[in-house]
């Protein structure tokens, strides 16, 4: 028994309980915060801040200079209806959708299928597959220009010992993308070792059940293997869209080191856009020409907020 006339605490009412619990809950919601407060001023001054100016200059006039000046959906107007060169944009950045994804997909499946096959040496072809995307994206295309330089690129070089009359590359409109694929082929590092993972992760008992059945090599590529990882096939395939509709440093570099070579031989006379002849103009290229060329900062937002909305 309490010793006497010692104070007793009253109980607790339903009001102090339900106080409490919401004292705790804010207590857990101040730690949870805290906890993610450097992803969310990370995410607020670098995403955040810039994606809210950006819809806010795609509807002014703004040259990085003066002041942005309202003018609507100008902007807008200006770019689906009257800009020559955006359609030409357009149709060369989903060229690349249309057959470099495809391809970077299937060449990168296909090498992570043959290594998972490979009796020896697995680790020394896993590093040789994978050293290209680990090359800086400038070196890799400077380095392809050199190539497939026209003139005195080895390649060209070998296919003349070959009788072969080499193409022009880099410098030919016919050339110019496919060439960009095949630089685009030779870096599939990082989508190969996803494959590699994934394609390792298929259950081995689904594999020798179809193959106990009599399913050849094929039948079990088909019913078992690519089934199973769909879902990593999915994710290349986005992942290589958003790539090709952000595509910019590659066909930059090569149409200006390209360019450059052709006017020093006389070819041309001044660096075009999209060298050669608008066959590597590419939507963030053409983006990039209006804000920070031509600074149109609020043309380019606008160019900047429809990419986004496609990307979505």
């Amino acid at each position: 028994t309490p010793a006497a006339g010692a104070a007793q605490a009253p109980p607790a009412t339903a009001f102090d309980r339900r106080r409490a619990r919401r004292k705790a809950a804010w207590k857990r919601r101040g730690t949870v915060l805290a906890f993610l407060s450097p992803w969310l001023v990370g995410f607020s001054v670098f995403i955040g801040y810039p994606l809210v100016m950006s819809a806010y200059l795609s509807l002014t006039s703004y040259d990085l200079l003066n002041p942005p000046r309202w003018v609507g959906l100008g902007n807008y107007r200006f770019l689906l209806g009257e800009d020559a060169q955006i359609w030409p944009a357009v149709r060369n950045t989903l060229w690349l959708i249309a057959f470099a994804v495809p391809l970077q997909v299937l060449f990168a499946f296909g090498v992570a299928l043959m290594l998972t096959r490979a009796k020896w040496g697995l680790g020394f072809f896993r590093t040789v597959f994978y050293l290209p995307a680990l090359v800086p994206p400038v070196a890799a295309t400077l380095g392809f220009v050199s190539l497939l330089n026209p003139a005195t690129g080895p390649v060209n070089v070998v296919l003349d010992k070959l009788g072969i009359e080499g193409p022009l590359w880099f410098n030919d409109p016919a050339w110019a993308k496919p060439s960009l694929v095949l630089l685009g082929v030779w870096g599939i590092g990082n989508t190969m070792i996803i494959f590699l993972a994934a394609i390792l992760d298929v259950p081995r008992h689904l594999d020798e059940s179809a193959q106990l059945d009599g399913a050849g090599a094929l039948r079990r590529l088909r019913w078992v293997t690519l089934p199973s990882i769909s879902p990593v096939i999915l994710f290349a395939v986005v992942l290589g869209v958003i790539q090709a509709l952000q595509y910019f440093t590659q066909a930059y570099v090569a149409a200006a080191v390209a360019a450059g070579q052709a006017s020093q031989a006389g070819s041309v006379s001044t660096l075009e856009l999209g060298y050669p002849e608008g066959s590597t103009l590419f939507y963030p290229i053409l983006l990039y020409y209006n804000g920070f060329r031509f600074f149109s900062m609020g043309y380019a937002s606008a160019m900047a907020m429809l990419m986004l909305g496609v990307a979505f």
